[in-house]
């Protein structure tokens, strides 16, 4: 049973996450929707937040970009706006079209804090999570340029430590802009084994104290969602099958 607390007398932000992944010969035209997609999402009926993502190689942050994986983070004013943009929207249309495969989760907030953009997107609703079930988090930064080698020479460690992760049931890089704008987005099989990981593990625990001490972020957002429902595949299959 998830439980909401409703902070506004407001219908809940729909948050969407999807991936796209494409061939080889589609790649030119993945990496051109990254200038040419905004001015049409902006148009989009209900939409109140988004992001178009870049992504990485493995699991985590990387220097090496993946431009056979993209990303598009929506915040919703409604179920039905989601529903109409992913039925009826001529962009998601030729999306199709163009990618390999397609996966997207929705999701609702359960803790959000800091901003992306000067703004915290996740505020309007959140929501008490399950006693078990998955969860998925969305990390994100803006570094100060000052700070870029004291990250990058801190992402193997920490990558190799959420490999190795109990419970974790996917994760990617990805981003708004190369190098300084990364975020994370994972998939987990519960809170708990999250929080394991979040305060267990010694090199995450040492890089988030430096990311403090050192001043490494201009900005940065931090958010825990409850996956409602998921459809498509990412690298050949549903993460969440089986578990919502």
């Amino acid at each position: 049973m998830i439980l909401v607390r409703n902070t506004q007398n407001t219908e809940a932000l729909l948050t969407t996450m999807t991936l796209f992944g494409y061939r080889f010969f589609e790649r030119f035209w993945a990496f051109a929707q990254m200038g040419f997609a905004p001015a049409k999402l902006r148009r989009v009926d209900g939409l109140r937040f988004w992001k178009l993502l870049g992504s990485g190689h493995g699991s985590g942050f990387s220097l090496r970009p993946n431009f056979s994986r993209y990303g598009l983070l929506a915040v919703w004013e409604s179920p039905d706006a989601a529903d109409v943009f992913f039925a009826k929207s001529s962009l998601i249309q030729e999306y199709r079209h163009h990618a390999e495969e397609i996966w997207t989760v929705r999701l609702l907030p359960i803790q959000a804090h800091g901003s992306w953009s000067g703004v915290n997107p996740f505020q309007r609703m959140i929501v008490s999570p399950p006693a078990d079930g998955p969860i998925a988090v969305l990390t994100r930064a803006t570094l100060r340029w000052r700070r870029l080698l004291a990250f990058w020479s801190a992402v193997p460690s920490t990558s190799r430590a959420l490999d190795g992760a109990n419970g974790l049931i996917a994760s990617i890089g990805v981003g708004d802009a190369p190098f300084f704008r990364q975020a994370t987005f994972s998939l987990w099989r519960s809170e708990a084994e999250m929080k394991t990981f979040a305060y267990g593990a010694l090199q995450h625990r040492k890089a988030v104290r430096r990311t403090r001490d050192e001043d490494w972020y201009a900005e940065d957002l931090f958010a825990r969602f409850v996956p409602l429902a998921s459809e498509g595949t990412w690298n050949g299959r549903d993460p969440l099958t089986g578990l919502l």
